[in-house]
């Protein structure tokens, strides 16, 4: 099973986290609150561990296979998570156990949102600092990351490529070389960084504020800087701010690197995922808005407008930042909104979720077998756009949805099976699962008070979903294990 190679690569992989402690502790003699001994610790401890992993098989030599690239990227986000709670672990402020301290790494990593912390507005800078870098690496994947930047390691990236990046095909590149690729991704994603964080400045934000946010924000992340989250900032201009480009993150980022490739936006414009992703948040911020405005939840049409828009977006597109307790809100409300959440971004992006376009291709299978049952024998191709689809596809799909579901439904169970309540179990997995962060009932405001057992169900969920489920549950079929 290519112990030797995986070996190698998480170990440089650890090596190259590791300095990724360094600009919290930056920030930490910059800001001068005592938080800098807990990331020099961190970073001596990861990166002697991955040194003792790499050096006695630094000289190994093979290509990763399938199977291969499949154990590096679970085992690695496994190791990635222990790791980054280190900083965590340490640090005076906050005092965290090691299951709080696992969680809000995992949380940060896998841009689930999900926190243990309050009163995050007295907490060191370097810790929030950390909180969002942390959120900001794991938006578009460390291991593309790595495969970007570190070419030195001599093999073949794209087994890992395919087992990282999510959506259900997964075999198309935008440029002929797998490290072009991920160089690509990451400019665009690096672009949009930076220009989220101008926006938010310009929009009101201090810098370290804005600085931090446009991590979260184009992670699709949700941690903040402030408990109040956004609501924090009572700024119009800041929401729509944050709508705009958790819009932006939701959508395929090879959309992007195609729009700005041509200066056109055509591929947009001409993609069916895009056009339902769309829709499904209108139709989602426009029931809001209504019902919003007739249970006088809100006083004016334009309270309930800006608040109803931004908490569609922000859910449906998994990013979990809040303006008020949407969880508190009348009616079937949050409800709806924590089912938007199940559909997430578009494939390609860094959002959580089934993926836009697998919700689609549900919908059109469904309708095809209606449609079946009036003509059986028709033959009714399911296409995206003009792109008819192959059936390996289509059962994909079907296959990771019902997985989807059942794993779902163990681990709600189990949740239940610990103490909790059925609406805190539900809306605790679902926005595990999804990525999203905010729940409802006793984790709508945070994941502090329920018990360690749960917490760790919800970890495995986080990376369930941000590993797209096949990724992981691969690993515990017995024949992948079989030679």
């Amino acid at each position: 099973m290519q112990r030797a190679v995986i070996q190698r690569i998480v170990g440089l992989l650890l090596m190259v986290f590791s300095f990724t402690t360094l600009p919290p502790a930056a920030v930490g003699l910059w800001y001068g609150d005592g938080a800098v001994y807990p990331f020099l610790g961190a970073f001596i401890a990861t990166l002697t561990i991955g040194l003792v992993t790499w050096f006695p098989v630094r000289k190994v030599k093979m290509e990763v296979r399938l199977r291969g690239g499949f154990i590096i990227v679970a085992v690695f986000w496994l190791v990635l998570g222990l790791s980054g709670s280190l900083p965590f672990l340490l640090a005076e402020t906050p005092h965290m156990s090691l299951t709080d301290a696992v969680f809000e790494s995992i949380s940060a990593l896998t841009t689930t949102g999900a926190t243990v912390l309050t009163g995050i507005d007295g907490l060191p800078h370097a810790i929030l600092f950390y909180r969002q870098q942390l959120q900001w690496m794991g938006g578009m994947g460390i291991i593309v990351l790595a495969v970007a930047i570190l070419p030195m390691l001599g093999i073949g990236g794209m087994q890992l490529y395919r087992a990282e990046t999510p959506g259900p095909m997964k075999d198309s590149k935008l440029t002929p070389r797998i490290t072009e690729t991920a160089k690509a991704l990451w400019y665009i994603y690096l672009g949009l960084t930076v220009s989220c964080a101008l926006a938010y400045w310009l929009a009101g934000m201090s810098g370290f504020d804005a600085i931090a946010h446009s991590f979260s924000t184009i992670a699709i992340g949700g941690f903040s800087t402030h408990d109040a989250s956004i609501g924090y900032f009572d700024s119009m201009l800041i929401e729509m701010v944050a709508v705009v480009f958790m819009l932006l993150a939701g959508i395929n980022f090879a959309l992007h690197f195609l729009a700005w490739r041509g200066m056109s936006l055509k591929p947009y414009l001409y993609d069916p995922e895009v056009r339902t992703y769309f829709f499904v948040l209108s139709v989602s911020a426009v029931i809001t808005t209504v019902y919003l405005y007739q249970t006088k939840t809100f006083d004016t049409v334009g309270n309930a407008l800006h608040h109803g828009i931004f908490q569609a977006v922000s859910i449906g597109t998994t990013s979990g930042f809040t303006t008020t307790d949407y969880y508190n809100w009348p009616g079937f409300l949050p409800v709806l909104l924590l089912f938007t959440s199940f559909i997430g971004g578009c494939a390609g992006s860094t959002g959580g979720g089934l993926k836009v376009v697998r919700f689609l291709l549900l919908v059109k299978q469904g309708l095809r077998e209606i449609f079946r049952l009036i003509h059986p024998n028709a033959q009714i191709p399911v296409k995206i756009g003009n792109k008819p689809l192959s059936e390996r596809v289509i059962n994909a799909v079907w296959g990771f949805f019902a997985l989807y579901i059942a794993s779902f439904a163990v681990m709600m169970l189990l949740i239940m099976m610990t103490g909790l309540d059925q609406i805190t179990a539900f809306s605790a997995v679902a926005a595990s699962m999804n990525n999203l962060g905010p729940g409802l009932g006793d984790v709508g405001a945070h994941y502090g008070d329920i018990n360690s057992t749960a917490k760790w169900i919800l970890c495995f969920a986080m990376l369930l979903g941000r590993l797209e489920i096949f990724t992981l549950l691969v690993l515990l079929t017995p024949a992948f294990w079989r030679k």
